[in-house]
């Protein structure tokens, strides 16, 4: 404004050359001199500062009800959603001429319901997605927060392909027996997936120089083929890790729950508006239930039987979590204590990898020497269920 006055009082002077003075102002004539002019001959200094560029009239505008509607399904996702779910979510509703997602977007800013800023978006990530649905399920713990008594640590079972949200329990605690009761009971409702993916952090990582836990054992006799991600490598788990995300903005950002009854049953809220309800971005705006089915695997109300080949070497797992063969001991788990394993060749001589049911779970290379302080167990029972038989 002060250059435009300078500008205008400059030109008034007689004699002054006023293409010139444009010139030094860098503007055209038309706009330095015509426009400033008049509008500082009709309202003095105020007439020179910026005006809306809005049009008087707008007639394609996207009319009130309309708007209401984006804004209703942006507060119900908690401020959650963005363009692309909104109009996805009207026309899933029945609404007929729903905006562009650009049109809804600019809808929520204009209204001031759009916080996120540009440098806030993580950026383009590469994705891996199971071809079915059962393939790949992901489980963690998402971080524990307090309540009036005691805390609540939500843990999320989801499905790699669909993006089902199988389970997500409020728990008391992250112990074995607890995660065990709560995946039964998924387990008996959704069947048994052939893979899971954790994280290495208790109850089902490596708990110390253990590198299996009692919950991975119950998986793998289950026939369930249990996977880790890399140590300090959240995005193994990125589908996992971003449910948590959406967990927080869309139910626990903002809400106070009193118990764990309370927190389980907006729990079961949400995931079904999750798994119904709710485009996802990343399977095409379809909702996960639209993708997935239960697995034809059923859960065993108890534990099959293990079963190996006659060409087996069995060995029983003693209460540290060691095994004999061919007066060598390898250190298993505890985890496999009372269990029995089987040795086979491994296509090396002098080499055998160690199997339980259907699982390989370590190796065992007999050209190698001893652990210094191993015992000779050459004359040690033999701890094959066949041994003694006739």
């Amino acid at each position: 404004m002060d250059q435009r006055e300078e500008l205008v009082r400059l030109a008034q002077v007689p004699g002054s050359n006023k293409s010139r003075l444009c010139d030094r102002f860098r503007v055209s004539r038309q706009k330095g001199y015509y426009k400033w002019q008049k509008r500082f001959e009709l309202a003095g200094r105020a007439g020179l500062a910026d005006r809306s560029r809005r049009p008087h009239h707008s007639p394609n505008r996207t009319d009130a009800m309309m708007e209401a509607a984006v804004l209703e399904v942006r507060a119900r996702s908690n401020g959650a959603w963005g363009g692309r779910k909104i109009a996805e979510a009207l026309r899933r509703a029945g609404h007929v001429n729903v905006p562009a997602p650009s049109t809804v977007t600019a809808i929520l800013r204009r209204h001031g319901a759009l916080d996120q800023r540009a440098h806030e978006h993580p950026g383009p990530c590469q994705r891996f997605e199971r071809a079915a649905p059962n393939e790949l399920w992901q489980m963690d713990f998402k971080g524990h927060f307090a309540l009036p008594v005691g805390r609540c640590h939500p843990l999320g079972v989801l499905d790699d392909h669909s993006r089902y949200a199988l389970g997500l329990e409020a728990c008391g605690d992250e112990q074995e027996a607890t995660v065990r009761g709560r995946l039964t009971a998924i387990f008996r409702r959704y069947g048994l997936p052939w893979e899971m993916l954790m994280d290495n952090g208790p109850p089902w990582g490596d708990a110390g120089d253990q590198p299996y836990t009692a919950l991975a054992v119950w998986l793998m006799w289950l026939g369930v083929h249990v996977t880790h991600g890399r140590p300090r490598h959240p995005q193994t788990q990125g589908k996992q890790e971003r449910f948590h995300r959406t967990l927080n903005a869309e139910l626990l950002q903002g809400h106070s729950l009193r118990d764990l009854p309370e927190c389980q049953s907006a729990f079961d809220r949400w995931r079904q508006i999750y798994n119904h309800d709710r485009p996802h971005d990343a399977i095409g705006l379809a909702t996960p239930g639209e993708r997935y089915q239960p697995s034809p695997r059923s859960f065993p109300e108890q534990l099959p039987p293990i079963e190996y080949a006659s060409t087996d070497h069995v060995r029983k797992v003693d209460q540290m979590g060691w095994i004999s063969f061919r007066n060598r001991r390898l250190h298993l788990s505890k985890a496999f204590r009372g269990l029995y394993v089987a040795l086979r060749p491994a296509g090396e001589d002098g080499v055998f990898s160690v199997h339980f049911g259907i699982h390989h779970i370590d190796t065992l290379d007999l050209r190698t020497p001893a652990a210094r302080g191993s015992a000779d167990v050459a004359n040690a029972p033999s701890t094959d269920p066949r041994a003694n038989q006739p």
